[in-house]
């Protein structure tokens, strides 16, 4: 009975994994629709140079940093309860792997590739699996005392702030050093549109995206016995309210209502094992609106060009998913209960701290030692000027 327990457990998670690792290439597609036709192929190798990056900093140093595990023993031993421990940082590994993908979307058209590489491997290594640990395994004690204190630990089911918000939170300081790109605000106040280049990638990135959302949000159960399909309509109902709020205030922008759904799954990520179907379509419905206000502010008012959006769509709306699952999972609100908004809150502001002197910390280091930004020759022809010749060069024989 235990051996098919197992696994089950273990083809349940795997599923998360494969339907989360297609989710990157969401990101991809969200990316390469979004930034100039000459970054194209840059957006394109980036995410999978990021993925891969990933992998290996998450399995020698950040797993074990979150979890005290290492896969150092025998290959029989890490093969027991049909594997399902290796399945399960396949799993994790994919919510890490989603902060550089993340970072990719701000930095987008004017950042180097190496160094880019370089802060992926300490950010899915070291800053992300601090904080994932203190959230998902007890680290350090701090959901300890917030329990002590306010009566409840941080909720946070499937990543608002753990995987969203920190992902935001960290490209805030990444765009911010790197500065806008070349010709995007003029000295007399002018602002370059550089509208999308794909409407239609866009598209289809947004659509991989929210189809695998649903592997992100229910399969965070991680074992069958604890999976609930009220996890499923609540990330439909979220999904449908991002959407519906992106297209009324954004005035049927298509940028806008495409993003829309994202905003509202990442903002049900928390609670959405907690909230009632109405609580989701609000949080959703208000990070919709949180997107499409903040994204405008961001890019007319204060300047700040953040290519796809990342900081308003990860950052503001996970911050404001940690929040909700404080409001809406409330039993008087026609939650389930069990949570308290000021563990939310203090568990919220303690991710966002981190994510914010992590992202300083790692991109200020390498702007004064590598360098982070392209110059100008390398800037005007493509986001990296080798990849784009290999990629475009007629007379490059192939082995294919």
């Amino acid at each position: 009975m235990n051996d098919t327990k197992h696994a089950a457990d273990a083809l349940f998670i795997l599923l998360g994994a494969i339907m989360i690792l297609a989710m990157h290439a969401g990101f991809a597609f969200l990316e390469l629709g979004t930034v100039r036709k000459k970054n194209q192929v840059n957006a394109l190798v980036k995410i999978l140079a990021d993925f891969a990056v990933s992998t290996i900093a998450y399995f020698f140093i950040g797993y074990g940093i979150s979890y005290g595990v290492d896969f150092f023993a025998s290959a029989d031993v890490l093969a027991r309860r049909n594997g399902y421990d290796l399945v399960k940082f396949f799993f994790l590994l994919t919510f890490a792997a989603a902060i550089p993908a993340i970072v990719s979307g701000g930095i987008a058209e004017r950042a180097r590739f190496h160094p880019q590489l370089i802060a992926t491997a300490v950010l899915v290594g070291f800053i992300y699996p601090l904080f994932e640990g203190i959230a998902w395994n007890q680290r350090f004690g701090i959901q300890a005392w917030l329990k002590l204190a306010f009566g409840a630990e941080f909720h946070d089911f499937a990543g608002s702030v753990v995987v969203h918000a920190v992902g935001g939170w960290i490209a805030l300081p990444a765009v911010l050093l790197l500065g806008a790109r070349r010709g995007r605000y003029g000295r007399n106040g002018a602002i370059a549109a550089h509208p999308p280049s794909s409407i239609p990638f866009l598209a289809l990135g947004a659509w991989v995206l929210a189809v695998g959302w649903f592997g992100f949000n229910v399969m965070s159960a991680q074992t069958l016995d604890k999976m609930n399909g009220l996890v499923a309509v609540n990330s439909l109902m979220a999904m449908v309210g991002g959407t519906l709020a992106a297209l009324v205030l954004g005035k049927n922008d298509p940028g806008f209502t495409y993003n829309g759904p994202l905003a509202g799954l990442v903002a049900v990520c928390a609670g959405s094992d907690l909230m009632h179907p109405l609580g989701a379509l609000a949080t959703g419905a208000i990070a919709g609106a949180i997107f499409v206000a903040m994204f405008t502010l961001t890019q007319n008012r204060w300047k700040i060009d953040d290519v796809l959006g990342v900081w308003p769509l990860h950052g503001l709306c996970g911050t404001w998913g940690g929040l909700a699952a404080g409001i809406f999972g409330l039993q008087g609100l026609g939650g389930m209960g069990g949570v308290c908004f000021m563990a939310q809150l203090a568990g919220t502001v303690l991710g966002v701290l981190i994510a914010l002197a992590g992202g300083w910390l790692v991109y200020g280091v390498l702007k004064k030692t590598m360098g982070l930004r392209l110059d100008p020759e390398q800037e005007f022809q493509g986001a990296d000027l080798s990849i784009h010749h290999i990629s475009s060069t007629p007379e490059r024989e192939s082995n294919w």
